[in-house]
């Protein structure tokens, strides 16, 4: 019991990611009931928030086996495996705040105020450290509801702070009957909905129209020569249909070939396409080094732009360390995932019907710090991507809210489209204006929202959350630390 209960926490805790499971009301559960039973011993809070992150991100990140279940035969045993090394590593970040907690608090109930500043800083860390992995940050449940202000004002690591402090003071009120806690949280709810509604409602609008195309190649037959014919005619005929739009948007890795030999399969597009613009996800070499990219079809033979992933999935189009694992017989393995290098770009591509856009490629649009690189501010930001990986359930639909996030941080419209969905313009504020349906083939044109002038965070990005977790940290620590020299006993 003292394993299953922890683990069942976090695994409540991740079910806020369902949209059929409560949201805020799930996390909320599974976080203040953790709080009110972490042990009062360092070591024992460490496993105890191990387990608990354990339950969270095996449940939140299940998707992950999915790739692995494209050819059972030979990567299918992989999968379990990967979502025990996934979800215990990510679980140590959880377990070193629990520890740190519960050694600034002692074992007093003050640990349920420290744990949301101590989780807060492991999730800023989680999203940084060796390359980063921000997926299904706790802040993400609120999305669609009166806590997207807080993505604009403070980001999804301030809200996730937010969610977190929330459900400690929920957990010291139960525990001390702090009757104090109750207008404290009232109030939170009243600034916050007053700062939403002081948001406009009405988004500007460019007059231009996007059409997104969603071929739905599934993963284990998009590259299977008897199919990729089908799956690109069924992309320019989605193309070629209805009026012509400003602009035309297919997903990553969509066009079935190498771009130096792609120039007839260009010529088709841009004939489809009918003298509109087709920005496209391809692969392409230079000399030794392949790149997953993005391209601007202008005609028949012109590709204008060329915008290279820069981000790229450790594991999965890279290895980290690989001039290490090579001495230590893994060459094979190396050779094997390590087929892509790194884009040097500032991801932008001028482009007729969307302006300035920020072009993200798909592992790319889930750190918000990918959304500032360069110097200039987009009009758009532009994802493309191929969630055929992430199976049928919960993968893409987390992945489309972390879209809706980088919407409302930036005060910029997002303009996705993915290979089997969900394809989604998103405005200004996060709101999605039309989509295609997971799984589902066909095309959607959309007219494209103008942005928002910058938000608070676009202008501050992480580093005022950073200096202030780290400085409250600090100060508990030092606290600590003469508390425990003002409690030795002078010899006599």
């Amino acid at each position: 019991m003292r394993l299953a209960i922890p683990v069942g926490l976090g695994a409540i805790a991740a079910l806020g990611h369902e949209g059929w499971a409560g949201g805020l009301l799930a996390l909320l559960v599974g976080c203040v009931c953790a709080f009110l039973i972490t042990p009062e011993r360092r070591r024992t809070a460490f496993a105890f928030g191990w387990l608990f992150g354990l339950g969270y991100f095996g449940v939140m990140l299940r998707w992950i086996v999915e790739p692995f279940l494209v050819d059972v035969a030979r990567h299918g045993w992989m999968a379990p495996f990967v979502i025990l090394f996934m979800a215990g590593g990510l679980a140590l970040f959880w377990a070193a705040a629990f520890w740190m907690a519960r050694h600034i608090a002692g074992a007093r109930p003050s640990v349920m105020v420290w744990l949301p500043v101590t989780l807060a800083t492991a999730e800023l860390a989680r999203g940084h450290v060796f390359t980063g992995f921000p997926w299904g940050l706790p802040s993400y449940v609120v999305i669609g509801g009166l806590g997207d202000i807080w993505f604009a004002l403070i980001g999804p690591y301030g809200a996730t702070f937010a969610v977190l402090a929330i459900a400690g003071a929920l957990a010291y009120f139960l525990h001390r009957r702090a009757i104090f806690i109750v207008p404290l949280l009232g109030t939170v709810v009243l600034a916050t909905f007053a700062l939403s509604l002081s948001q406009a409602t009405t988004m500007p609008q460019t007059g231009q129209t996007v059409r997104l195309i969603q071929p739905n190649a599934p993963q284990h037959l998009k590259w299977d020569p008897d199919w990729m014919g089908m799956f690109f005619n069924r992309a320019l005929d989605q193309t070629r249909a209805g009026d012509a739009p400003d602009v035309v948007i297919w997903p990553e890795t969509s066009i079935p070939t190498l771009l130096e030999y792609a120039d007839p399969l260009i010529a088709d597009m841009a004939t489809a396409a009918r003298g509109a613009p087709i920005v496209a996800g391809i692969q392409r070499r230079d000399v030794n080094d392949y790149y997953n990219a993005a391209i601007l079809i202008d005609g028949p033979s012109t590709v204008s732009v060329i915008s290279d992933k820069a981000h790229l999935v450790p594991f999965g189009e890279y290895i980290p360390l690989a001039h290490l694992l090579e001495p230590l017989g893994l060459g094979t393995l190396v050779d094997q995932v390590a087929g892509f290098s790194r884009g040097t770009g500032d991801g932008m591509m001028q482009t007729d019907g969307l302006g300035l856009a920020r072009v993200l490629i798909c592992y790319e649009g889930i750190f918000p710090e990918e959304m500032q690189r360069g110097s200039q501010r987009a009009d758009v930001l532009l994802i493309i991507t191929n969630d055929a990986w992430f199976g049928k359930g919960a993968g893409p639909r987390q992945h489309l809210v972390q879209a809706q996030a980088r919407a409302i941080e930036q005060g910029l419209p997002v303009i996705r489209a993915a290979n089997t969905g969900i394809s989604a313009v998103i405005d200004a504020r996060g709101r999605i204006i039309d989509a295609l349906d997971l799984n589902e083939a066909g095309y959607l044109d959309v007219l494209v929202p103008g942005p928002l002038p910058p938000t608070v965070y676009a202008r501050t990005g992480d580093w005022p959350l950073a200096v202030l977790l780290m400085t409250v940290i600090g100060l508990g620590v030092a606290r600590t630390r003469r508390k425990s020299v003002d409690d030795v006993q002078p010899h006599s």
